[in-house]
């Protein structure tokens, strides 16, 4: 059982929604995406700590409605075509420009051994079958956030969460990717989506997790009605 964060927007940024779900050999799709813009500024991911960080590069300006409903078209079919995926949770979330954006989460025990930072079989099988989905989107941009529990000190946390989000990201550009369009950053145990206290908990909380989201292209072939 696992849980996750379901994120909407109600005139601030309201973090809602914690729930359960099994699974049975694939990946899970989580929430649906209406499409619809909201303007810049917004799409904030909150921890349990309260901290938050937006994902995706705000544009300036407002997006509008039949632009967002034609980028949320898009997210939503590759959201489904991810959620095939093996050992990842797949959700529908805002960017920072109120647009719909992908949530990939990769836990810990598919990607890493505890305390490593080396990518077992089973992820990297995982990652090349994202990367090979991600192929017919490529005007998107990646934030990839690494995360641990919070055993050891926060230092150490803090380097092992980094060095794991760099290993996804350097597996992803062997894969093809462009490292242009994918950011890394380390999140310690700043983020827990569990209880800390328990082993299972811990387990959910070493994880990656790799949030996609339109970039200015899209946007723009959004506006220019060529996508």
């Amino acid at each position: 059982m696992k849980k996750f964060l379901t994120l909407f927007l109600c005139a601030s940024m309201i973090l809602s929604g914690c729930s359960t779900m099994s699974k049975t050999g694939k990946g899970a799709i989580i929430g649906g995406g209406s499409g619809a813009a909201l303007g810049a500024g917004l799409g904030a991911i909150i921890g349990k700590d309260g901290k938050s960080t937006a994902i995706g590069a705000a544009v300036g300006s407002a997006v509008g409605a039949g632009v967002g409903a034609i980028i949320g078209k898009q997210m939503d079919k590759k959201a489904a075509e991810l959620a095939a995926l093996e050992g990842a949770d797949v959700e529908t979330v805002k960017d920072a420009n109120g647009l719909d954006a992908i949530k990939v989460t990769f836990e810990s025990g598919i990607l890493f051994n505890t305390s490593s930072s080396v990518l077992n079989k089973a992820s990297q099988n995982a990652l090349t079958k994202f990367a090979s989905e991600m192929k017919d989107l490529p005007d998107t941009d990646l934030t990839i956030y690494g995360h641990t529990d919070n055993t050891g000190t926060a230092e150490y946390n803090e380097k092992l969460s980094v060095q794991r989000a760099e290993a996804v990201s350097s597996f992803l550009k062997s894969c093809g990717m462009s490292a242009g369009r994918m950011t890394v950053e380390g999140k310690s145990f700043t983020m827990p989506v569990a209880d800390n206290s328990t082993v299972e908990g811990r387990l959910q909380n070493r994880r990656v997790e790799i949030y996609v989201t339109a970039n200015e292209e899209m946007i723009k072939k959004a506006e220019n009605g060529e996508i």
